[in-house]
């Protein structure tokens, strides 16, 4: 069993370099060699060796940014370096730059036609907005697909324009974009603003007020959260910083258009709206890590694993919230998988497609290293990724569920492809025979899981995932997070299980097929 020893001073970190052997003759490479020996060296010892030193209290709790952060990155680094798996950065930096900032919280307020509207009540933002105009551009849901197009005819460059949030519908109740009674992503709370905003800018809006009432309530209370704890809003890092948006609700709307539920029609309103918003943004310093073992026939092909290596920290008390389950336990179990790969690789054994290792920062924070990796900067293209398999929390058990302890909830691995999901059960039935459980993958599930791990990132871009989730527990978020209550027998199943998985779809000869495509 590997030693590894953890140098606190100067954060550095060494192992015997002795590595798991498997005595195994190398296959041709026109068959698939047997993964049974490389996923017998994933073990219970190694997985707990690893994790009682990543959510130890050295670490800090491991929240972006901070020092603790900064010894999770490095221990990282350390363990791909002494099994020789180099760094997926053709610079041979293990660490991708996630340009991260904190925006205090905002102060001032807007005025429409004379009446005053302070921030916090009626009106919300998490960033600065400054600005006069004596006319807004209103483009209904603020939607454009295929042949349907909110901005048709209207010119929004440079001007501000009002969106409000849902989607058209025809007169038989179907909707307009999907063409049936199903709402599409125009409509999902989770996306839909995002959306809607990055569209205004695309076109070239200077700003972007969007009505969203039913939704409002939500952001004021994350608001609320931030002002009393006098805490700003993670983000990354924008490019450009004159363009800002305003959530409205009912109240302050209607005194720019007070038909706009009824009116769904694009158009100039004159009046006049001023801006004076007040905030202030801290840079952050923070990294993904990316791993990379490269295919033998088909190295431009890429099966993306995941983990997020940060947690939330101290609590404002001073305990540590060490995060061994949420998730030191996907951190060390993609270790544990590049650790088999490698060992396969050095046999001849390696995959034909590259596996890419990617443990990203800022999740606790808004998905944040995986949405940099996705959206700004892939250096592994994406139309090249075949999927996405996301550890996030695999160490403990559900107190609520009932049944086999040898479980996994998985989400999302039918959700665009029916082909993942096939294969998944298949991989599963073969070797590791875990009870699978489907619950969250409802897409009533009010917890909307699907939504809330990095994998989310891959899918919006119509990558196959699959997320791999024990549930949440008492500790969740917690102190009592903690290596020890880890359930290391169910831990070394559920990572063996997600090493096959990967093994099949990185050496199988067809990429999965995405057969439910995202709108």
């Amino acid at each position: 069993m590997k030693k590894l020893l953890l140098l606190v001073a100067g954060l550095v970190f060494s192992c015997n370099s002795a590595q798991k052997t498997v005595d195994k003759t190398s296959e041709t490479s026109n068959t698939i060699a047997d993964p049974i020996p490389y996923a017998n060296s994933i073990t219970q010892e190694d997985l707990k060796e690893h994790l009682y030193i990543y959510a130890s209290d050295d670490f800090e709790g491991r929240e972006t940014g901070t020092p603790g952060q900064k010894k999770a990155i490095a221990y990282l680094k350390a363990q791909y370096e002494a099994i020789n798996v180099p760094a997926a950065k053709s610079d041979g930096d293990y660490f991708q730059k996630v340009p991260l900032e904190i925006g205090k919280v905002p102060e001032g307020g807007i005025s429409i036609d004379g009446q005053t509207f302070e921030l916090g009540t009626d009106v919300l933002t998490f960033s600065a907005a400054n600005g006069s105009y004596n006319q807004l551009i209103y483009v209904g849901y603020g939607i454009e697909e295929n042949n349907y197009s909110d901005y048709k005819g209207m010119d929004v460059a440079g001007k501000l324009v009002l969106i409000k949030a849902g989607e058209p519908v025809n007169a038989d109740g179907t909707y307009v974009i999907s063409g049936s009674d199903e709402k599409s992503v125009w409509s999902d709370m989770s996306d839909a603003i995002g959306k809607k905003t990055v569209l205004a800018r695309e076109k070239g809006a200077a700003g972007v007020l969007y009505y969203d009432d039913q939704n409002f309530p939500r952001f004021k209370r994350y608001f609320e959260f931030m002002k009393n704890n006098k805490s700003g809003k993670m983000s990354l890092k924008q490019d450009q910083d004159d363009d800002f948006m305003i959530l409205m609700n009912k109240n302050s709307v209607i005194a720019l258009k007070s038909d706009i539920d009824e009116d769904h029609t694009p158009k100039t309103v004159n009046s006049k709206i001023s801006f004076e918003v007040k905030s202030t943004n801290d840079k952050i310093d923070s990294e993904n890590v990316i791993a990379l073992i490269k295919g033998t026939e088909k190295p431009e092909e890429y099966v993306v694993i995941s983990s997020h290596l940060d947690h939330i920290g101290i609590s404002a008390n001073g305990e540590i919230n060490n995060g061994a389950d949420d998730d030191g336990s996907g951190s060390v179990a993609l270790l544990e998988i590049a650790q088999a790969f490698k060992s396969a690789s050095d046999k001849g054994n390696g995959p034909k497609r590259s596996i890419v290792f990617l443990h990203v920062t800022g999740e606790e924070k808004g998905l944040l290293g995986s949405q940099y990796y996705t959206d700004q900067d892939p250096i592994l293209p994406l139309e090249q990724t075949v999927a996405n398999l996301n550890i996030d929390m695999i160490g403990r058990i559900d107190p609520k569920r009932e049944g086999d302890r040898n479980y996994i909830y998985l989400i999302g691995s039918d959700k665009l492809s029916t082909d993942l999901h096939n294969l998944s059960e298949e991989i599963n039935a073969k070797y590791t025979n875990i009870e699978l459980d489907y619950k969250y993958n409802d897409e009533n599930d009010p917890n909307r899981f699907y939504y809330r791990s990095d994998h989310y990132n891959f899918a919006k871009n119509n990558i196959p995932i699959i997320f791999y989730f024990n549930g949440t527990h008492a500790d969740y978020h917690r102190p009592g997070d903690t290596p020890d209550k880890i359930n290391y027998d169910l831990l070394e199943n559920r990572t063996r299980l997600v090493f096959y998985t990967a093994w099949e779809v990185a050496n199988r000869a067809e990429k999965v097929v995405v057969d439910k495509p995202t709108k």
